[in-house]
């Protein structure tokens, strides 16, 4: 029941309150006045006549008095409650500038303002307070901003130059043995670091709203993505089942990409030796759909939802170098809310997940 609605019926029963006390004063008053009248007529001559013919003109002027008025109560409580409710409207207009001011808002329109005029009531008050957050929001998207790009070029230009380095010292002959095995320890470490620091950059590029959303065909991207994916060395030997169906989500191809990249990468790395995977793309009930499913271990129902945060894998919680950074599924979820859609996730029956991203159609 709404906001409105409640108001209008409480006006309405405060209406039919009052209504009814005075009522019953006004029919408390009006039987003392006609308590007091005199009937005189003829034919009327001893005292008990004239009391007869009395109580019979109280007790019929009464009723029709009680009758008569409840029915202009009835009638006046109607309209009251017509009045209440475009009373209630108008008086939760400002609630309403308010909420269709925060449903327009994302990161590409915290500049507007309620600017809310009128008397310095409570609800002015709640939309200069809601106007006043706008702006710390605002103000805290813009850092956020900055630092996505300095951290972009502070965080990745020492570990390329490392890198760089690394390989020169490993592209001369006379390196001896122990020196080269510590240099490509050295390099998977440097690799390993540039693969967290650019999944915690995505993460923060992909938790923003989006400024810009095109049609993108979900097969298309699902087709480059196992492509890609095929001429990298993985440690498990997976095969692949692509189910790759016509499905135009409204959104970033970038970031689509790498959501579902995200999806399959996770569903190798957390698989078994000779496992299976299959990745399916389309329309479901109306939404565009990619799901991944895979073997491996089981996953309990309980440990599901926790895999969805960052740097957190099922039965460990720090970082393992052997299965990344545990960045993959909190990726695809930020991407997801960034484009407006739904992420569920499902243990799959003899052990492994089931992935299921609903974007909105294109």
């Amino acid at each position: 029941m709404s906001v409105r609605l409640r108001l209008t019926l409480l006006y309405g029963l405060l209406f039919f309150m009052a209504g009814a006390l005075l009522l019953f004063v006004m029919s408390i008053l009006m039987a003392n006045i006609l308590g007091g009248v005199k009937v005189i007529g003829f034919g009327i001559n001893d005292p008990e006549t004239a009391a007869e013919v009395q109580h019979q003109f109280v007790e019929q002027t009464m009723r029709q008095l009680v009758g008569r008025s409840l029915v202009a109560l009835g009638g006046v409580g109607i309209i009251t409650l017509v009045l209440g409710y475009f009373v209630a409207d108008r008086a939760l207009s400002p609630l309403q500038r308010v909420t269709a001011t925060a449903r327009r808002l994302s990161e590409s329109t915290l500049h507007e303002r309620i600017a809310l005029e009128g008397p310095d009531d409570e609800i002015k008050e709640l939309a200069d307070t809601f106007d006043a957050m706008l702006e710390r929001l605002g103000q805290a998207f813009d850092s956020q901003r900055r630092f996505v790009a300095n951290a972009s070029h502070e965080l990745r230009t020492p570990l390329a130059i490392n890198r760089t380095l690394l390989e020169v010292a490993l592209g001369d002959p006379e390196v001896s043995d122990d020196l080269r095995a510590v240099g490509r320890t050295l390099l998977a470490t440097n690799a390993r670091h540039e693969r967290l620091i650019e999944g915690l950059l995505l993460l923060a590029r992909s938790e923003r709203e989006l400024t810009t959303r095109n049609p993108v065909d979900l097969a298309e991207i699902a087709a480059t993505v196992l492509e890609h994916s095929a001429r990298r060395d993985h440690d498990n030997d997976v095969s692949v089942h692509p189910e790759l169906t016509s499905g135009t989500a409204l959104g970033d191809p970038v970031l689509l990409e790498h959501l579902v990249s995200n999806l399959v990468e996770n569903a190798i790395k957390h698989n078994e030796d000779g496992g299976e995977l299959w990745l399916r793309t389309g329309l479901l009930d109306g939404w565009a759909t990619v799901q991944v499913e895979n073997t491996g271990p089981a996953v309990p129902a309980y440990e599901v939802e926790r895999l969805f945060e960052p740097f957190r894998r099922l039965n460990a919680d720090r970082v393992e170098s052997a299965k990344g950074a545990g960045l993959g599924l909190s990726i695809v979820r930020s991407v997801v809310l960034a484009h407006r859609g739904a992420v569920y996730a499902a243990p799959r029956p003899g052990g492994g997940l089931i992935v299921t991203v609903r974007l909105p159609p294109g």
